[in-house]
């Protein structure tokens, strides 16, 4: 009885508001239409018929359970919702429903009891909107902030981090882990002042990049943080102040980056091109010196030279003396003329000279001339003797390769004999010295003919530390190479290399 008079109401409620009607008619966003008390559809607007596909004569007098998906269908779902808006006066909800075509789309439903004048439940208005574009778009936020978030997590090479307007950590990724150490349970709800130099923080950095960050909206700094282990790493830091739609601070997006290495290959680069800079002041500064002191020096031998003249006409001890004067000033001119060629070599301006030559002889004439030097060394030279070997050599710069191994041989193996050979193998020539004397620690091998180096301390032997040097810059410039060893007979054993 009570259903039959809710249908008469509801037929004398569609009859009587005839423009009501039409303004829901016009809704075209909107599915709005009334069911009666078992849920059979009583009314149909425009917008029902373009949301679910139905038109007004198929679907009028159709139970609304045609609009739900199956699934649903069988737990009651359609009846449970008549019951909760009979009890309740109405009953809302978002989720999936059904159009004639079988497509499934997204809608919010409101399902309203309609009374009558003794408040009797004599059917329902329900209210359906498609969401559909709605929710695909939330669904491709909501993924694409997944992946941003998955994204963000896995990424080792940067610490990238939510920061508080408080200062405090809100999220953490691998790369913060990885670079500072602290673990996300460790961290989060910490002050960033953690990774900050207590100087720092005593200057009150950290809180002014924040602040400089909501001023201008990012700042980026450079400089030393602290890992949780206390150690130092260089940082570059981009902190960038996140905001609201009503432009309300709320927090700041922190990433951090590890540029320790760089930082150390920079200053590496800077130690050498000072280290460089210093070396070409002082190769600059030896050779003016060595200009500078070889002309009074020149003077002075040539005053010298002059009274040695008079030698006849000078008291014994005079004559002594001079003689002494006169060997510390050619021990003088040569450590100057070392210099100079140290000089020439550093700025690529040694030249050479060649002519064909043999070397046998200049081996021979250079042992002649350095007879005294080897007799106060005590040192026995002997020569080889072999087949001559010609080549195309600078003779001055070979005789003063040879003699800087002659005179290394006489300073370090004074006492003992020195042997020299020159021989041809295929298109190379073949100069060995080779002395007697202790050798040569294996730990200075390697570092022996490199500039202001000695196989034994300044203290115990005099010199520079360049005639090895010199010597094999010469041979090099020659195109040829220059080595050393410790025969298994004892001493040590050059070997010069030229083409020819």
């Amino acid at each position: 009885m009570l259903e039959r008079n809710s249908q008469v109401v509801l037929e004398l409620v569609d009859a009587r508001d005839d423009q009501a009607q039409r303004l829901i008619d016009s809704l075209y966003d909107y599915a709005i239409f009334m069911l009666d008390l078992s849920g059979r559809v009583r009314s149909w607007n425009s917008g029902a018929e373009r949301i679910t596909g139905y038109t007004r004569e198929e679907i009028l007098g159709r139970h609304f359970s045609l609009f739900y998906p199956p699934e649903e269908l069988n737990s009651g779902k359609c009846e449970r919702e008549l019951r909760i808006a009979a009890t309740e006066g109405r009953f809302e909800e978002e989720g999936w429903r059904v159009r004639k075509s079988g497509e499934r789309f997204w809608a919010n439903v409101i399902l309203t009891a309609m009374r009558d004048a003794k408040g009797r439940v004599i059917g329902f208005a329900k209210v359906t909107r498609d969401l559909t574009e709605r929710r695909e778009a939330e669904e491709q936020l909501r993924q694409s902030e997944a992946r941003f978030r998955v994204l963000v997590t896995s990424v080792k090479d940067y610490a990238i981090f939510m920061v508080g307007p408080d200062g405090l950590v809100e999220s953490w990724n691998l790369g913060a882990q990885r670079i500072k150490g602290y673990t996300a349970e460790e961290i989060i709800g910490q002050p960033i002042t953690r990774f900050y130099p207590k100087e720092a923080v005593a200057q009150g950095r950290p809180w002014a990049l924040l602040h400089q960050a909501a001023t201008v909206g990012q700042v980026e700094d450079e400089g030393w943080r602290v890992r949780k282990d206390g150690s130092l790493f260089w940082a570059d830091v981009v902190i960038t102040a996140v905001r609201d739609e009503s432009g309300q601070l709320r927090g700041f997006a922190k990433v951090t980056r590890d540029l320790t290495e760089r930082k150390r290959a920079e200053d590496e680069r800077l130690r050498l091109a000072q280290a460089q800079e210093s070396i070409r002041l002082r190769d600059e500064f030896l050779a003016i010196a060595s200009h500078e002191l070889k002309t009074p020096l020149t003077a002075l031998q040539l005053q010298l030279q002059s009274l040695r003249g008079k030698g006849d006409s000078l008291e014994p001890g005079v004559s002594a003396k001079l003689d002494r004067a006169v060997r510390s000033t050619e021990r003088l001119a040569g450590l100057i003329e070392t210099l100079l060629d140290v000089s020439r070599l550093s700025t690529g301006q040694l030249t050479l000279k060649p002519e064909r030559m043999e070397l046998l002889a200049t081996v021979k004439d250079v042992v002649d001339r350095l007879g005294e030097a080897a007799a106060q060394a005590d040192c026995p030279v002997r020569v080889r003797e072999g087949p001559p070997v010609e080549g195309t050599w600078d003779r001055l710069r070979l005789e003063q390769v040879l003699s800087n191994l002659l005179f290394n041989a006489f300073k370090y193996a004074a006492g003992s004999p020195v042997e020299l050979s020159v021989s041809r193998e295929g298109a190379e020539a073949v100069l060995v010295v080779q002395d007697g004397g202790p050798g040569i620690p294996e730990k200075d091998v390697a570092r022996l003919f490199q500039r202001f180096e000695r196989a034994a301390p300044m203290r115990h032997y005099g010199g520079l530390g360049l005639g090895l040097y010199v010597a094999r810059e010469i041979v090099q410039a020659h195109g040829g190479r220059i080595s050393v060893e410790n025969p298994p007979e004892g001493g040590a054993r050059f070997t010069a290399r030229l083409p020819t």
